[in-house]
């Protein structure tokens, strides 16, 4: 069984500091045996990535598919901070994703395949997932998802 620590290294992927929360929250919760996480935004580097509404005149799709994909990572990191590492993440249970959308827009699930692939690429397994649009999200961005993680039993 490949440990998912190795697999990020095999991405070449690390994971990053768990951003401070910016309003009356914490970043995970621990609940028996499943870690929650709050809504994750693309921030690298301390700054939003990926703004504004995607559709034909708003964000690209695909550079908001590869922020979901910074939106999972930043998710990875707040549950395996809780947890006490990475490994001691089991699986994903369930993915919500929001995408702010224009009117024109139906491809959320789209999007929000940049997150289910990289947990599919770190974990090997699939998830229950949501997809939704919605009309604008914190920092003005495109995407946040929210993750459920189920802990390794030892």
């Amino acid at each position: 069984m490949t440990l998912p620590s190795e697999k990020l290294a095999e991405l070449g992927l690390e994971l990053p500091p768990v951003a401070a929360p910016v309003a009356a929250y914490v970043p995970a919760v621990l609940d028996r045996g499943v870690i929650r996480t709050s809504g994750q935004i693309p921030v690298v580097a301390g700054e939003p990535v990926c703004i504004g509404a995607v559709g034909a005149d708003g964000a690209d799709p695909d550079e908001a598919k590869e922020a979901a994909r910074v939106c999972a990572l930043n998710a990875l990191a707040a549950a395996a901070e809780l947890a006490g590492g990475v490994d001691r993440l089991a699986s994903v249970v369930k993915l919500t994703g929001f995408v702010a959308s224009l009117p024109d827009f139906y491809g959320q699930a789209g999007v929000i395949n940049g997150a289910s692939e990289l947990f599919g690429e770190v974990f090997g397994s699939s998830h229950a997932r949501s997809a939704v649009g919605v009309a604008a999200l914190p920092l003005n961005v495109s995407v946040e998802v929210e993750v459920e993680f189920a802990l390794r039993e030892d």
